[in-house]
């Protein structure tokens, strides 16, 4: 295995004058399928033939890098999907194959998403080798009764055993929750969030428990056999998480991701700061520059189709749409107001060719959801998050 010299650097999550320029890979299988979850995912009952899925890969890489020129890359990320189900020496190729394409600078951050079973936790060691600096697990609750509610295959001793190997291999690491489960009180969210911060290397993920239609949750819910908490409820414990988190240092940067300051992630603000990014494999989307305009791009959903398109026609590209500059605008406002450090006001004017409606902003700052950062952003206030998509509809008009 020839590992790429990745060892990574303090974060960059602070430098605001650039939004970078990451690579996603898709790798679309799961070993179970949960029943709140809408990605794209695939249970598979025979073993997946990676070397053939590794010749993809790179065959799309090759066409996205025509696509976008020599760039300099500031942040990997492999998502799912269960991306741990990977044997080492796959990830290593897809690794090696980027570097072959743009241009990879040593310290980026290297990010993979895993589940935190024991087979998989065990492979930990040689994602290192390939050059992964940062994973985060799959963890979703800290008690068994809920792990087995959200349709895991790991109990808590599983997680905690693979919290402990990702701290022990990974110069970073970070975790999921998942809240706003059915009769989950804000006291025990409370316990069980410190217990989770004092797991946390740098960084964690809480998402409250959304019910998306086409999940077997979705159809529990319309029979009236899945009770979730209301939006008060709802809102109270996001109050409870932002609480507890800024006192125990790992503020909100954004809705759902809290961190050490320094400790964002890189990835993941190139997302919310309308930065470009290559979405390789199976179901991926994009956002490219390229002759001097912003596309969107979008592969096949289904693993096989999209492998049978690649090996045909060099890529599963199944939708490239130019983005006019008012649809940009619209993108900018809608991700950078999910960012504690809100939204760049000359870059989304010079995109919009507007300025915003100043009776509409008046309102919402006199309402108290948004508020201004000297006269160069503009982000949404703790309560302003809380109907964050209202927000957004009010400033697009």
């Amino acid at each position: 295995m020839t590992a790429v010299p990745f060892d990574i650097r303090p974060s960059t999550g602070t430098d605001l004058s650039d939004p970078g320029f990451g690579i996603y890979v898709h790798w679309p299988f799961c070993a179970a399928k949960c029943p709140y979850c809408d990605f794209n995912s695939h249970v598979r009952h025979q073993p997946v033939d990676q070397p053939r899925f590794v010749q993809a890969f790179l065959k799309e890489m090759a066409t996205m890098r025509r696509l976008t020129g020599s760039r300099t890359i500031t942040s990997i990320f492999m998502g799912g999907g269960t991306p741990s189900l990977m044997a080492p020496e796959t990830v290593d190729a897809i690794l090696n194959g980027i570097a072959r394409h743009w241009h990879v600078p040593d310290g980026i951050e290297i990010t993979m998403e895993a589940n935190p079973s024991s087979v998989e936790a065990e492979r930990f060691r040689g994602y290192r080798a390939a050059g992964v600096n940062r994973v985060s697990l799959g963890v979703q609750a800290l008690n068994d009764r809920d792990l087995k509610f959200l349709g895991r295959l790991h109990d808590v001793a599983d997680a905690l055993k693979a919290i402990r190997l990702a701290r022990d291999i990974f110069p970073r690491m970070s975790f999921d929750l998942i809240y706003a489960r059915p009769n989950q009180t804000v006291e025990e969210w409370d316990r069980e969030l410190k217990e989770a911060v004092s797991y946390a290397v740098d960084h964690l993920s809480l998402y409250q428990l959304t019910i998306e239609e086409g999940t077997p949750f979705y159809g529990l819910h319309k029979a009236g056999k899945l009770v979730v908490p209301d939006g008060e409820q709802s809102a109270v414990l996001y109050e409870a998480t932002q609480e507890i988190t800024e006192r125990e240092g790992m503020p909100a940067y954004e809705v759902s991701n809290h961190a050490r300051p320094g400790s964002e992630s890189r990835h993941n603000l190139t997302y919310w700061r309308y930065g470009d990014y290559v979405g390789i494999g199976p179901g991926a989307h994009g956002r490219l520059t390229t002759g001097g305009a912003k596309i969107a791009t979008a592969t096949e959903r289904k693993p096989e189709g999209w492998l049978s398109l690649v090996e045909a026609e060099g890529h599963g590209m199944v939708d490239q749409e130019v983005l006019e500059y008012e649809a940009q605008a619209d993108e900018l406002l809608l991700m950078g107001l999910r960012l504690k450090e809100g939204v760049d006001l000359a870059r989304w004017q010079s995109l919009s060719g507007r300025d915003l409606d100043p009776d509409r902003e008046q309102f919402l700052i006199d309402h108290g959801f948004i508020e201004r950062l000297g006269n160069s952003r503009l982000r949404c206030t703790p309560a302003g998050m809380l109907i964050l998509d209202a927000v957004v509809a009010d400033l697009a008009c």
